[in-house]
């Protein structure tokens, strides 16, 4: 089981959406089980996958389910309470339907909770809490009827205890970057801010590419490809200092609908072309998805 961490400390970048549709795309087109996690208290991602448009409300199915989901105390910060406060080294949490949503047979959820506004690292012990998620993956690993080829965090914009744990144990970073003048600059202060935060660093993989990349005729722009040069170049002077990090020569166009994509048990074949280069260049960094 292979884990993929979406992250970017600016805002608007696309990461959510990009995370679920390449888990969408695995699953319905490559066939692999795929979990995705929302870690994020913005729950972006926990609204906009079963948001009912009509009725401007979560779709039934789910709401009932989520709602048990709270009331059973089977949310992700329940389950980081029960790590942070287990004894005798026993962490009692176990993995069940009421834990994990069933969106279909290749595709699982485990949604976010707003009460993640209130997780401070402070508040953990910090070298306790960075396990979390390896020993929540190992019992999810462990667990009857929830095996997966790959887990995706959907990390939230800002360092928290949560993702401290995510980004400690992450199989591959992935960065979105956007053509603008942060995109350049962005990757080098997100790789050195890391390597701050996360000690002892363990040096990760980490694949950096395009999205929302402006195209002419089938073509970047020069603007695009002009930011994205300068990209590459901060990637090649952090891989010289000994970073694992690869700019990925795959990127998502720019497109005012792509949010309408996250929605719906299939895959939109307008995306297919992008994302099966994207998704083709992550299972050959990680070596497949055994």
């Amino acid at each position: 089981m292979k884990s993929i961490a979406t992250v970017n400390f600016k805002g608007g970048v696309g990461k959510t959406t990009i995370t679920w549709l390449l888990a969408k795309y695995g699953a319905f087109k490559m066939g692999r089980k795929i979990l995705v996690v929302d870690t994020d208290a913005q729950m972006s991602l926990t609204l906009a996958v079963q948001l009912d448009e009509e009725r401007g409300t979560l779709v039934k199915k789910f709401e009932e389910w989520y709602d048990k989901h709270r009331d059973k105390k089977k949310t992700i910060l329940d389950a980081l309470d029960k790590y942070e406060n287990m004894k005798g080294g026993h962490f009692d949490f176990p993995i069940d339907s009421s834990f994990i949503y069933q969106m279909s047979p290749n595709l699982h959820f485990i949604p976010s909770v707003v009460d993640l506004y209130w997780l401070e690292l402070e508040i953990f012990d910090r070298e306790k809490v960075k396990g979390f998620i390896r020993a929540l993956l190992g019992k999810i690993e462990h667990s009857k009827g929830f095996n997966y080829d790959y887990v995706f965090f959907d990390c939230p914009p800002n360092f928290n205890a949560l993702s401290y744990s995510v980004l400690s144990c992450s199989s591959l970073i992935l960065i979105p970057v956007n053509p603008d003048v942060f995109a350049a600059r962005g990757v080098g202060l997100l790789i050195d801010g890391l390597q701050g935060r996360i000690q002892p660093w363990p040096n990760p993989k980490i694949a950096v590419f395009m999205n929302k990349a402006k195209l002419y005729r089938g073509y970047l722009t020069r603007e695009t490809e002009r930011y994205w040069e300068d990209t590459k170049k901060v990637c090649d002077r952090k891989r010289y200092d000994g970073v694992d990090v690869q700019a990925l020569e795959s990127y998502i166009p720019e497109r005012a609908d792509i949010r309408k994509a996250i929605p719906g048990g299939y895959f939109p074949s307008d995306y297919e072309e992008y994302f099966s280069k994207l998704w083709d260049n992550i299972e050959k960094i990680l070596g497949g998805a055994k």
